[in-house]
């Protein structure tokens, strides 16, 4: 069975969520494990023996696509766009490179050709493989990145990126949402602001684009948002509250004291949960240990906003919604 194939059947038991450990095992997983990626002094070369076997495959006119199924199991293969497979692509004939990766990405059980046929796609910009780009694109730890750059490059990708942002998770999530934030558009914006932080600790890689993308500080301080939004808002502040290393952090969100202002201020209208409890007292945690140097947003202000949060906190409805959730045999 191809890859390809394999992704369809498992989407049609899932349409409408992540196909399950991301669609892992591959039917022919123990024929060709890839190659680990070069050692660090080599990392300009990776992709180069690929690129090789792609050039003498070019030269011959006599060549099929199933002469590669097979072909890359001794050469590095990377995941991520790669110049040397790409230039590769771009010195052959344009409709032979289209039609050899269209073959690849379709009918090759193989996860190394697989990758090269994408990688072939991601170097076009042909509209009628998008359909195919991002059913294989569901695969998305190993075929995520090369499936984020090839829709990016194509009218119409941006609707693409938007539904496989709806069906994967982890680090194929992250490709995926990163370049739905550069070309969403309009079209992505209500997604990404009720949708795209939904609590897994790679959200921290992506929030502070998505928060540019989708004009979060524009969206919560408008007068009556709705609880998705104002829902989704804390868990992007939360996120940030203590994202060192990954992203976006407070530091650097230049929009914070807005929106920290009209988050807290929305939160004291809303129906108490154990979530949005949670939620809050996180932002209020990092409130409290404070940082006199935060930019646009001095102490007096972060006392102000942690003596508004603890408010609604410490209200009997909230402290009863959170018993009312909680797992008595927690710690």
């Amino acid at each position: 069975m191809s890859l390809y194939e394999h992704a369809l059947q498992l989407h049609r038991l899932h349409p409408e969520a992540a196909l399950p450990n991301d669609g892992k095992p591959y039917p022919v997983s123990d024929a060709h494990r890839r190659r680990t990626r070069a050692p660090d002094d080599d990392r300009r070369r990776q992709g180069a023996g690929a690129a090789v076997i792609l050039d003498t495959y070019f030269d011959r006119s006599d060549a099929s696509p199933q002469d590669l199924i097979w072909a890359f199991h001794d050469v590095d293969v990377p995941i991520h766009l790669n110049e040397h497979i790409t230039a590769a692509a771009l010195r052959a004939d344009l409709e032979r490179v289209q039609e050899t990766g269209r073959w690849l990405v379709r009918h090759s059980p193989d996860e190394c050709s697989t990758i090269i046929g994408l990688a072939m796609l991601a170097s076009d910009w042909d509209e009628q493989d998008i359909d195919l780009i991002k059913h294989i694109g569901l695969l998305s730890e190993t075929f995520g990145p090369l499936a984020a750059h090839a829709l990016k490059r194509r009218m119409g990708g941006g609707q693409a990126l938007l539904w496989l942002a709806q069906r994967t998770a982890g680090w194929g999530r992250v490709y995926i949402v990163e370049a739905l934030c550069e070309v969403g558009g309009a079209a992505a914006r209500p997604w990404l602001l009720r949708e795209a932080i939904n609590g897994d600790i790679l959200n921290g890689y992506y929030v502070g684009a998505v928060a540019k993308a989708a004009d979060v500080h524009e969206a919560i301080t408008a007068p009556d948002p709705d609880d998705d939004l104002i829902d989704h808002t804390g868990r992007l502040l939360s996120l940030m509250a203590n994202n060192n290393g990954m992203g976006q952090t407070w530091n650097y969100y230049h929009a914070i004291r807005r929106v920290l202002d009209a988050h807290v201020s929305h939160l004291a209208h809303q129906q108490p949960t154990a979530r949005r409890y949670y939620t809050a007292a996180h932002i209020a945690d990092r409130l409290l240990k404070g940082d006199p140097d935060l930019p646009n947003l001095p102490p007096d202000h972060q006392a102000r906003l942690l003596d508004q949060y603890l408010t609604i906190l410490r209200r009997d409805d909230w402290s009863v919604a959170v018993r009312a959730d909680l797992d008595p045999t927690a710690e």
